[in-house]
């Protein structure tokens, strides 16, 4: 790495997307942003914005066949706007990495190593490493030369006491098959809680955050002092709160019922929690936009859903609390929790007990920039903070390869 060099190509590589941005570490500015989408397929879409130069945004559409050739179309967009892959001032590609189990707590430069283990922890992460290392494999063909760095999704989360993240089963078959909690979106709660801190001028150290990421997946996490000690997804991103098309918490028996009684397979199951659950199982929607729509057109199914993903969201705030014993922040993030009022209003009404509440004006406030949204007397700040997990495994990688 040549001492010019200060941008970090960030890739979110998907089963059938690559996400990605090009950050300049000296100040964070978005150079390059875009998506490919729809990878294997006829109608593949490739969208770039030249941030940078200030260009317009360029969209094709046309097969792109697999991931090899999605990256090769983003380097062919780089370079036409003077940013291509092998410029001298690129410091390392960071890569997202949605599963590190228990040996990868921290940002880490890629080898062979590290990418055999990557491979061995597919089983507790079928529908997102396989993705991620197909990124990673053709990131490295195309610079063999450059830093390649995994930002895990699950590293935050790993300051978890083994109280909360050991699952009440035998403890020879669990360790056996690495079952335990996990944790995800673990760059998004960090970037927050430590945002949120700054918001309340004091250092992370000194703050208690419950951190709640509200998107199409979702999940909350109880963070003491800079430090996650809780967190509501498990040994997969399936666990906690209703999201989009998961479940989140079910009975696990009601898995075995489906099997025996409904004659479903596991596959089968799997399908249906994961993706036919949650929002769009209760209403057919899972676009909270659409779901506030159709609950002021009198739509009693869509209320209902709104109601149990509210429940779900409060059971959990109230839980967090308990958990850390002190709470100076409740931060709302992604999404769902940055844009959708009704829902934040909702999840901390009834809750002034607890200190918490909800001004009305400064909640219909939209902004891209950390706010409070609590009126001043409350004793617990309710806070907006946008997320910004690509600036996050920028900085990670970045200070890594630099360190």
């Amino acid at each position: 790495m040549t001492a010019t060099a200060t941008r970090v190509l960030v890739l979110n590589s998907g089963s059938s997307s690559v996400k990605y941005q090009l950050i300049d570490m000296n100040d964070g500015t978005r150079l390059a942003v875009g998506l490919v989408e729809r990878i294997g397929e006829q109608t593949s879409r490739l969208a770039h914005t030249p941030l940078a130069a200030g260009g317009d945004k360029r969209e094709t559409e046309g097969a792109i066949a697999d991931h090899d050739a999605a990256l090769k179309a983003v380097a062919a967009e780089l370079a036409a706007d003077g940013l291509g892959l092998d410029s001298p001032q690129l410091a390392a590609i960071g890569h997202r990495v949605v599963h590190g189990g228990l040996k990868f707590t921290e940002p880490t430069v890629i080898d062979d190593a590290v990418l055999k283990e990557i491979e061995r922890l597919v089983p507790v992460a079928p529908l997102h490493n396989p993705a991620n290392i197909t990124g990673i494999r053709t990131a490295q063909a195309m610079r063999p030369d450059l830093p390649q760095v995994a930002v895990f999704d699950t590293a935050f989360h790993a300051t978890m006491p083994e109280y909360a993240a050991r699952y009440a089963i035998d403890v020879e078959t669990a360790d056996a098959h690495r079952i335990r909690r996990y944790g995800f979106h673990g760059t998004s709660h960090a970037y927050v809680s430590r945002k949120t801190a700054a918001l309340l001028g004091k250092d992370p150290s000194e703050v208690n955050v419950i951190v709640l990421h509200l998107g199409n997946g979702a999940s909350a996490s109880a963070v003491a002092g800079g430090r996650c000690v809780d967190t509501s997804m498990g040994l997969t991103p399936l666990e906690g709160l209703v999201m989009g098309t998961r479940s989140g918490d079910i009975d696990p028996a009601v898995t075995f019922h489906l099997k025996r009684v409904a004659g479903m397979s596991t596959d089968e199951i799997d399908v249906l929690l994961n993706k036919k659950s949650g929002l769009i199982g209760l209403c057919g929607d899972n676009d909270m936009r659409e779901i506030r729509r159709r609950i002021d057109e009198g739509d009693e199914r869509a209320r209902l859903a709104f109601d149990i993903y509210i429940h779900r969201l409060k059971k959990y705030i109230g839980a967090y609390s308990a958990v850390l014993g002190r709470v100076d922040a409740v931060a709302f993030t992604a999404g769902v929790g940055e844009n959708a009022a009704p829902v934040r209003e909702a999840a901390v009404a009834g809750l002034e007990e607890m200190g918490m509440a909800v001004d009305a004006s400064l909640n219909a406030v939209r902004s891209d920039e950390p706010r409070l949204i609590s009126p001043e007397y409350a004793r617990v700040a309710v806070a907006v903070v946008p997320t910004d997990e690509e600036l996050e495994i920028a900085q990670q990688t970045y200070a890594l390869v630099n360190a």
